[in-house]
């Protein structure tokens, strides 16, 4: 009997003292690079034959240093996305970016992303950028940012920006 509780005690040391290891698992391949032209959805689109990768498949000659016109839409804003659909690289990867231009007082509306947070770079210009908490009581997180300056949107909470000033266009990119 002694015996039993000085190995259930040893073993309870032993667990104590182990540092706990946590980390997400690794993925089972590089890449899987989005195959266009196959008619299957699976959690995204289906992996093209790694031997037929090419470096294209991981490129856009986007031009996201070129400004967007902003007259064409009501909240005064154009979204350049860059995701899977024009990079097939980006596949199953997590990852999108965009460019989004505002022409003065202009504005990309409140909204969400489910899955993915999002992290905001301004080009130029000045936006007033903020989201709300779900929790513990609904609070505005909010801030003006200049030039240079980046903001993180948590995943899944609602979230605006917007160009505060009436004579000047802004831009931002974020992924």
């Amino acid at each position: 009997m002694a015996s039993s509780s000085y190995f259930l005690f040893a073993a309870l040391l032993v667990l104590a003292s182990w540092k706990a290891i946590a980390s997400d698992p690794s993925p089972l391949q590089d890449f899987c690079v989005a195959d266009n032209n196959s008619r299957v959805l699976v959690n995204g689109f289906v992996c093209k034959d790694p031997k037929d990768v090419k470096a294209e498949d991981f490129f856009l000659a986007a031009k996201l240093d070129t400004p967007r016109d902003t007259k064409t839409n009501k909240v005064g804003s154009n979204v350049t996305l860059i995701n899977v659909m024009r990079i097939p690289g980006l596949n199953t990867l997590g990852i999108s970016l965009a460019r989004i231009d505002y022409a003065p007082l202009g504005e990309n509306p409140p909204h969400t992303h489910p899955r993915a947070t999002e992290i905001l770079t301004v080009l130029e210009g000045t936006l007033y950028v903020g989201f709300v908490t779900s929790n513990p009581n609904n609070t505005l997180l909010s801030k003006v940012l200049n030039k240079g300056d980046v903001f993180v949107f948590p995943e899944g909470l609602i979230h605006f920006q917007f160009n505060p000033n009436p004579y000047k266009p802004s831009g931002h990119c974020c992924t």
